[in-house]
């Protein structure tokens, strides 16, 4: 007694009766959805924000640095017009007495030319200013490493000359860390945020996608998969989408900050770009900028694949 033939079409209808899924050469979470590109496109967006906030933390830093760098070194000596007293002696007068200080490297007296150089955007050029009562500035220069008595020279000077203020900028110095500090506090947190948001996006997503594949899991537990291939499987799907949506979000980030410093260049000669100059610096991040903006970028795939692998491995938990 024979058997029967086999049926040469039994493959192809048992292939066609597994979910698509499992088929041959198809990946478990599909490659190219709309989903996928959804998600994809958020991620950009997040890192781009993301990255754009660490950069103007990076941005700050480093004009804060740079502010208390040229402050810290430096003191200045207002002295006030006065009619009953000789601007010009009481200038020479603090000058002399500055010179004397242990700890003060140099003393200049300002022209008077160079003060009216400096009112002019606020009041204009071609002003005759001799009828203002505009005070007289004196730059002291501190030695590096000094530490000059200025609580003994402030009222020393006083006494010589009487219109004469003394300012060791140690209250600007305070003022620039404190808002300095308190502008990348902020802008580290708005990265945390952006990246919890991303994370929650990526969870969102893969409990769809682990939705949408309930029977193909369910068979691969069948077929005797454990849990660590069916979360690499998605893992490595979700790093894949977080790798390309950090890097168009970080790249697209670089470009802004580019084109900011392009832009703030091309602006240089007017007064306006001077004053955002001097409270920014020159829109220029560094290295450590442009790394900050990559690590970003790699933090937010770092994140995707770990959310989906704790997402997937806690939605298998659930069907055990």
């Amino acid at each position: 007694m024979s058997m029967p033939d086999s049926n040469p079409n039994e493959p192809e209808r048992a292939a066609r009766a597994l979910p698509a899924n499992l088929r041959r050469d198809q990946p478990l979470v599909p490659i190219d959805s709309v989903a996928g590109r959804a998600l994809m496109a958020v991620i950009a967006i997040l890192t781009f924000l993301a990255a754009l906030s660490a950069g103007a933390a990076v941005l700050a830093s480093r004009a804060s640095d740079q502010w208390r760098g040229a402050v810290s070194n430096e003191m200045t000596i207002q002295i006030r017009p006065d009619s009953h007293r000789n601007i010009e002696e009481d200038v020479s007068r603090a000058v002399a007495l500055a010179q004397a200080l242990d700890g003060i490297e140099s003393a200049r007296a300002v022209p008077k030319a160079e003060l009216d150089k400096l009112l002019e955007p606020w009041l204009g050029t071609g002003l005759d200013l001799v009828e203002l009562p505009i005070p007289r500035l004196i730059v002291l220069r501190i030695a590096s490493g000094a530490n000059p008595d200025i609580a003994s020279f402030g009222p020393a000077l006083r006494r010589e000359v009487p219109t004469a203020i003394l300012d060791d900028h140690r209250l600007w110095v305070r003022r620039l860390s404190a808002m300095a500090g308190t502008i990348v506090a902020s802008g580290f947190a708005i990265v945390l945020l952006v990246l919890t948001a991303a994370a929650l996006a990526v969870a969102f997503a893969t409990r769809g996608a682990m939705a949408g594949s309930r029977d193909s899991v369910e068979v691969l537990h069948f077929v005797g998969a454990d849990d660590d291939f069916i979360a690499r499987e998605f893992q490595s799907r979700f790093i894949r989408l977080g790798l390309k949506g950090g890097a168009f979000g970080g790249l697209a980030a670089i470009v802004a900050i580019v084109l900011l410093g392009f832009v703030a260049s091309r602006w240089s000669a007017t007064p306006e770009a001077e004053q955002l100059q001097a409270l920014f610096g020159a829109f220029e991040i560094g290295w450590s900028g442009y790394a900050a903006v990559a690590l970003v970028a790699v933090v937010v795939a770092a994140i995707a694949g770990l959310v989906s692998r704790f997402t997937v491995r806690h939605y298998l938990r659930m069907l055990a």
